[in-house]
């Protein structure tokens, strides 16, 4: 084992090749070692701050060993880093991170395999920040898992951003090109969703939650909640009437929908506002969040003095009533595949012509 050192003081000539020619040369570099089997010390030109001073071992190869190039590329090289042991791969003739091409121009990086050494990343993501700037990348995704949680710090330091986070990892971004930033944003809305159950004795389903502000102290509402991921707005519905409430209920229509800013975290929320068919009578309350329920009357839920008070809950009892009185429509869902991504994708319009929705125009 024969250890080189690099000492990047004397390397001013390097900043004038710049990292194209150091691409280059580090494929030649290999392919003079694979041709001789010689040690050879190359030069490495700095970039954004890289460590004054590194070294690298490897064996001393035979040339007469019978060997693929690929094989080669994938051996282990050794390295310090201000006088700390280190060991990586070729990753295609570089040092550089498994990613892949996304289809905007960008790079997504495999966080499978992501080096858990903090200087051991640090140093190859200088090196593949270099690489996909002279290769015409533009947004990079970096995916950390929260077992490498400890690398996000040296991921903001070479200029990533937060994007998201979920329960197991974080999402960071860079933008390459020295233009305005056109990565996606992250999610901007919540959604909700509301059920207005009715059975043949003109009775509402209605709950009071365990959780309320003072304002909404004595209120009996419809059953509420959020639409999970990959949920659609019908089976959200759905799933939430039955949770809270016990009931089975099938989706009629969307009848409105509610669009409100800055709710929470400064996030949007839109809110369902659902026409369900209950298609059982016993209620069995969820105890983690509603304190009651019941079967209301109609006209006792609609006289309520907090409801009617709010401009809002008036209006969608209006449209309530008008849709238990056939004078409105609400949309109704239809699944369709579209040729853009094709996808099953649900869309929800109007349809007055159809006799299973007992509604006609007004």
């Amino acid at each position: 084992m024969e250890l080189k050192s690099i000492d990047f003081k004397s390397m001013s000539m390097c900043k004038s090749v710049g990292m194209e020619g150091l691409m280059k040369f580090s494929s030649s570099f290999l392919d003079s070692k694979l041709m001789f089997g010689v040690n050879v010390a190359p030069s490495f030109c700095s970039h954004r701050g890289l460590l004054t001073k590194a070294s690298y071992s490897s064996t001393s190869y035979d040339a007469t060993r019978s060997f693929s190039k690929k094989n080669f590329l994938e051996d282990t090289f050794s390295y310090k880093i201000n006088g700390t042991n280190h060991t990586s791969l070729y990753f295609q003739d570089k040092w550089l991170l498994d990613a892949s091409d996304d289809e905007y121009g960008g790079v997504l990086v495999n966080s499978d395999r992501l080096p858990s050494d903090p200087d051991k990343f640090t140093f190859v993501l200088r090196a593949s920040l270099s690489h996909w700037k002279v290769k015409g990348k533009k947004g990079v995704w970096l995916k950390l898992p929260l077992e490498k949680c400890d690398l996000v710090p040296f991921a903001v330091k070479e200029g990533f951003q937060y994007h998201h986070a979920e329960r197991g990892y974080v999402m960071m971004t860079y933008w390459i090109p020295e233009e305005p930033c056109m990565l996606p944003s992250n999610a901007s809305h919540q959604v909700g969703v509301g059920g207005f159950v009715i059975n043949d004795k003109n009775e509402v389903l209605v709950v009071q939650e365990k959780h309320f502000t003072p304002a909404l102290s004595g209120l009996w509402k419809i059953p509420t909640g959020f639409i999970h991921e990959s949920e659609e707005i019908f089976t959200g519905i759905v799933r939430e009437v039955q949770e809270e409430t016990g009931i089975d209920t099938e989706f009629v229509e969307v009848m409105a929908f509610r669009h409100v800013h800055d709710v929470a975290f400064q996030k949007s929320d839109l809110f369902f506002v659902c026409l369900l068919r209950p298609l059982s009578k016993q209620i069995m309350v969820d105890d983690l969040e509603i304190q009651n329920a019941k079967w209301m009357p109609l006209v006792e839920f609609v006289e309520q003095p907090l409801i009617q008070e709010d401009d809002m809950f008036k209006k969608i009892i209006d449209i309530f009533i008008a849709r238990l009185g056939k004078r409105y429509c609400g949309l109704s869902v239809h699944q369709l595949i579209s040729k853009f991504d094709d996808k099953l994708s649900t869309l929800y319009f109007n349809t007055v012509d159809d006799p299973n929705l007992n509604c006609q125009a007004s």
